[in-house]
């Protein structure tokens, strides 16, 4: 039995429809989730449906019964409470005998000198108590997610261009979709055990060169703009997001012009068979004509 946690989400949704894709029963697939209301598109494939919250130890030892392989994707609660999440689902994991722990991370340079480093330590945290304990693991480093871009751009790039404060710094984004069947790749196929992977694209892009590639798309000139950080989280803040969600954007922002996220690995290819989908393909899939 595979589980997979943080199932209402987009990357969990992903994961289970590519392991679905991938051949794998669904009621040889178990989603997590905390609100039941939620789990009807699940139960209508089939899948099993499990009820538990991070915060709730018992409910996590419920719902990992008879799981083998369990996917920890890493928790959207406020930052300060996810490595103690994080921790229960790994001891509740342990408690029931899940087999392998295969855990969302993040690919930065360094996760503890990182100017988000408040946002990002409880993957470092999260990273360090799985290589502790005594359960096979599977670190998944994962970078941005392109289906980030439209949102990082604080503005609607068809009118107002490419907006964010993000220097020259390049990052290998990689749409959901690719990150999700990676994952569907370590959880239905041996020898991952114990290991780490980058799950990035081959190649890294600037904002500019994202400008460049949206403005061939569009046969016109699409502008790349460095505003200051105050204007970047104005910016934000007037799209619908509240002033908490805009400053941790925008620390993106920041982190991207210093480099952090263009670590020049990847691992994707050798998990995928194959070169992950290119970013200027994937824009295409938004922008294009």
């Amino acid at each position: 039995m595979i589980l997979v946690t943080g199932a209402t989400g987009n990357l969990g949704k992903a994961t289970i429809n590519s392991l679905l894709n991938k051949g794998i029963s669904a009621n040889n697939i178990a989603a997590l989730v905390r609100d039941e209301s939620k789990s009807a598109e699940f139960k209508s494939k089939g899948i099993q449906v499990r009820i538990g919250d991070y915060q709730n130890f018992e409910s996590l030892k419920s719902a990992f019964q008879d799981v083998d392989k369990l996917l920890l994707i890493s928790s959207s609660s406020e930052i300060v409470h996810r490595f103690e999440q994080h921790k229960n689902v790994i001891n509740a994991a342990k408690e029931t005998g899940v087999g392998h722990i295969i855990y969302t991370s993040f690919d930065m340079v360094d996760l503890r000198r990182s100017i988000m480093g408040e946002d990002v330590q409880s993957h470092a945290d999260t990273s360090d108590y799985l290589k502790q304990i005594a359960v096979p693991y599977t670190l998944m480093d994962n970078t941005l997610y392109a289906d980030m871009i439209p949102l990082l751009s604080a503005t609607n790039i068809w009118d107002g261009g490419v907006s964010i404060p993000a220097g020259n710094g390049k990052t290998p984004f990689l749409p959901i979709s690719e990150m999700a069947e990676a994952l569907a790749v370590v959880l239905t196929t041996p020898g991952h055990e114990n290991k780490e992977y980058v799950i990035a694209a081959d190649a890294a892009f600037s904002f500019a060169e994202i400008a460049d590639l949206i403005s061939d798309m569009l046969g016109r000139s699409v502008t790349y703009y460095q505003p200051e950080v105050d204007s970047y989280i104005a910016q934000l803040v007037q799209n619908g997001f509240s002033e908490d969600d805009s400053a941790y954007v925008a620390r993106f922002g920041e982190a991207i012009a210093r480099g952090e996220f263009d670590t020049n690995k990847s691992d994707v290819k050798q998990l995928l068979g194959r070169s992950p989908i290119s970013l200027k393909d994937f824009l295409r899939s938004i922008y294009g004509k």
